[in-house]
């Protein structure tokens, strides 16, 4: 006879967790993030019932403390996107939305949907994705500072926008030498960045982005990749209806820099060029996602074979398999 596992589900907020298990959901607990001994009373109630998997959403960012404290106590924890667990909740009837229903759904989540890649989120990466946040940030500024002043007649509040641009670009250079200098002090990102930046049109910024917020590159296939950043096509069609097929979800900030980077190597790229160039007649944003996902592809097969871009580049068609 098959034993039903215990699961657990955690609506994360900045001041408590509520936490609900499955498949028993009559059982909760609510826990003060205030409290010292958070942590500890929380791996202590979840081992008091058997729990070994934990499921919580993503929100905010506040869910990465409690994602880290529980692993470190032994605990398997998934990370669902919240756009998931609110579709999940609407297909199996649940309307209610509250801290302790939304806790019962993500625990029913956990033990039913299929989830890839569950891997232990490397606590050792943490630094070098908030210096990656932040300059995310400054580059968002910087774009306002740039809007502001094609419409600002003011000579006052133009010098004040100018100073200010200068400002955020200052301290974005800083971030990205604070990037280096930290990608210095590991060899293996250090060594992966070189592999990485040695295929033409990849820079600093993507390769820093790709260790820290992708860290499955190298590890999956070229699909399982192309679909955690969201630049894997899916289907649109059913019976005699046959829609275009189209790109969502995966990982935006990933998929920002991808593109970034991907509008460079179209051009200096040689396998991009000649990729670009036979896709000519299609759509422009057809051509540049698929552009984006054969640059994933390549720099996913690098970092699999621990190779550089000459050794890759003698055979894209074989090196690119994933």
């Amino acid at each position: 006879m098959a034993q039903i596992v215990t699961v657990a589900g955690i609506d994360v907020s900045k001041g408590w967790l509520d936490v609900a298990l499955w498949p028993d959901d009559t059982i909760a607990r609510h826990v003060d993030r205030e409290a010292p001994d958070w942590a500890d009373k929380l791996a202590t109630w979840l081992t008091e019932h058997q729990v070994g998997r934990v499921g919580l959403e993503a929100s905010g960012g506040y869910e990465i403390e409690v994602m880290d404290a529980l692993q470190a106590r032994g605990f398997v924890v998934i990370r669902f996107n919240a756009w998931r667990i609110r579709r999940f909740a609407q297909a199996d009837g649940q309307m209610a939305k509250s801290d302790r229903a939304d806790a019962a759904v993500i625990a029913h989540a956990t033990a039913v949907l299929r989830v890839k890649h569950a891997n232990v989120r490397p606590i050792t990466l943490g630094p070098l994705v908030e210096l990656l946040n932040y300059r995310r940030r400054l580059c968002d500024w910087e774009v306002d500072c740039t809007n502001q002043l094609e419409h600002l007649q003011d000579k006052e509040l133009r010098r004040q926008t100018q100073r200010r641009k200068a400002s955020l670009t200052r301290a974005r250079t800083a971030i990205d030498l604070k990037m280096a200098a930290l990608i210095a002090t590991c060899p293996a990102w250090r060594d992966l960045a070189a592999r990485l930046r040695s295929v033409p049109g990849v820079g600093p910024v993507l390769a820093t982005t790709l260790i820290a917020l992708l860290p499955e590159l190298g590890a999956v296939s070229h699909k399982a990749i192309a679909a955690l950043v969201g630049v894997a096509p899916f289907d649109d069609s059913s019976g005699n209806w046959c829609g275009r097929r189209h790109i969502m979800g995966g990982r935006t900030m990933v998929r920002h820099v991808l593109y970034m980077a991907s509008l460079s190597a179209m051009r200096y790229n040689p396998v991009l060029a000649a990729f670009t160039k036979a896709l000519a007649g299609k759509p422009p944003k057809v051509i540049i996602v698929a552009c984006m996902r054969k640059l994933l592809t390549i720099l996913n097969a690098i970092a699999r074979d621990k190779t550089e871009w000459q050794a890759a580049a003698t055979c894209p068609q074989s090196r690119s398999a994933g």
